[in-house]
């Protein structure tokens, strides 16, 4: 049968928290080494499922398992008996021909290669970037060697995917004089990454075929592609902030903090992000940000006047140039006819112009919570751009004192 060549990422027996943003990790340094993770799948302690997940027709799958206890048996003994090899007793049971790969004062990774196929066995916890950087990237990038094969994932945030669909027609399948460049769209959480997978007789050809295609499809997607590859939305907001010398500031009630933490996750955010609150009650909201008592009794807390004095209690609050504000429903209770469960509205300030939009989000607690940080940094990035390259800002304003 023959092996597709694109990467999986299987997660075993945990879920959620750091080991999501671990999964993030992988995914984003497969993309620069050029080889894409077509699928990323969660299995519980369960060796059978794990045996299913592994026989997967692609070149190379990656498995993150806490390496003691049970996952950790379950997995060298499912990567052996898919490789069809025997447990070596001799080297920590691995499977015969596993080679270590090593980082110090971390728990050793390993790899191991079955002819077109490879399995990569990564130890959740500390050092994985560490272990990306000195071994899976270079073993990704000489099992590609001398492949006519170049890949690009551009991603789309602010339009759902059959808008996306829409666009793309003309290159749905493979596209080309011959067949040389194929584009997929798939949805992701709170936006839609479109894969570009090109094909030569050379790997520069291959890279030729992408550059091509890619600008295309770029103007296709226009600004609602915000970044190609593992770029994050806040790595790229950060960028666009830091270029222009603003700062920003936020106020969080649904989300918790989940946006101030998504900002800071960034290295060199404290360049541009100045402070964020989290505003759970009314007192909070009235408090700390001078939301006016009579915008809440007229309006409510999930509202857009209390979205935009959010915004602008911030950047008063803080003398920030910007202010992102979050306020709504994450369910799964607290919705009503008016304001159902996904009910949110976010508030952005920049140099005194407040506005904030309404939006209703499908899924669960934890997906609205992060649907609302991913629009809150879209609103954000789409103003910025609106204002010209860096250097064209028009004078800051002085804010309104609280009425």
């Amino acid at each position: 049968m023959a092996v597709t060549p694109v990467a999986q990422i299987v997660s075993v027996g945990v879920a959620g928290g750091a080991a999501d943003e671990q999964v993030a990790t992988v995914a984003a340094a497969l993309a620069r080494a050029g080889l894409p993770a077509a699928s990323r799948v969660f299995i519980e302690d369960d060796e059978a499922a794990l045996e299913r997940a592994l026989r997967a027709d692609v070149s190379l799958t990656i498995v993150l398992a806490d390496p003691g206890g049970s996952a950790g048996e379950i997995v060298r003994r499912a990567v052996a008996g898919t490789a069809n090899v025997r447990l070596d007793d001799h080297r920590a049971s691995l499977p015969r021909g596993a080679a270590l790969w090593k980082v110090a004062d971390a728990e050793p990774a390993w790899a191991l290669e079955a002819g077109s196929r490879a399995f990569v066995v990564l130890p959740l916890g500390g050092s994985l970037e560490r272990t990306l950087e000195a071994h899976l990237g270079p073993f990704v990038r000489a099992r590609l060697a001398g492949r006519g094969l170049a890949l690009r994932v551009l991603r789309v945030v602010g339009v759902g995917l059959s808008a996306i669909d829409g666009r793309l027609a003309d290159w749905r399948g493979p596209a080309g004089p011959a067949g040389e460049i194929e584009v997929s769209a798939v949805p992701a959480e709170g936006e839609v990454w479109v894969r570009l997978r090109a094909r030569g007789a050379t790997p520069a050809a291959a890279a030729e075929t992408l550059a091509s295609a890619e600008g295309k499809i770029s103007a296709l997607l226009g600004d609602d592609c915000y970044s190609c590859d593992d770029e994050s939305l806040e790595r790229v907001v950060g960028q666009l902030l830091a270029a222009r010398r603003l700062t920003l500031a936020v106020a969080e009630s649904c989300t918790g903090g989940l946006l101030g933490h998504r900002l800071t996750n960034v290295p060199g955010s404290s360049m541009y992000f100045e402070r964020g609150v989290v505003v759970y009650s009314n007192r909070a909201k009235e408090e700390l940000l001078g939301v006016p008592a009579a915008v809440l009794r007229a309006h409510g807390a999930v509202s857009g006047p209390c979205a935009e004095a959010m915004a602008s209690g911030i950047c008063r609050a803080s003398g920030s140039d910007c202010g992102l504000a979050i306020t709504g429903i994450a369910g799964p209770e607290g919705g009503t006819p008016a304001k159902p469960v996904g009910t949110v509205f976010i508030g952005l300030a920049v140099r005194g112009a407040v506005t904030s939009r309404r939006f209703q989000f499908a899924g669960d607690r934890a997906s609205v919570k992060w649907q609302s940080a991913q629009m809150a940094l879209d609103m954000l990035r789409r103003r910025l751009l609106s204002d010209g390259p860096p250097g064209a800002e028009s004078p800051r304003p002085v804010l309104d004192p609280p009425r």
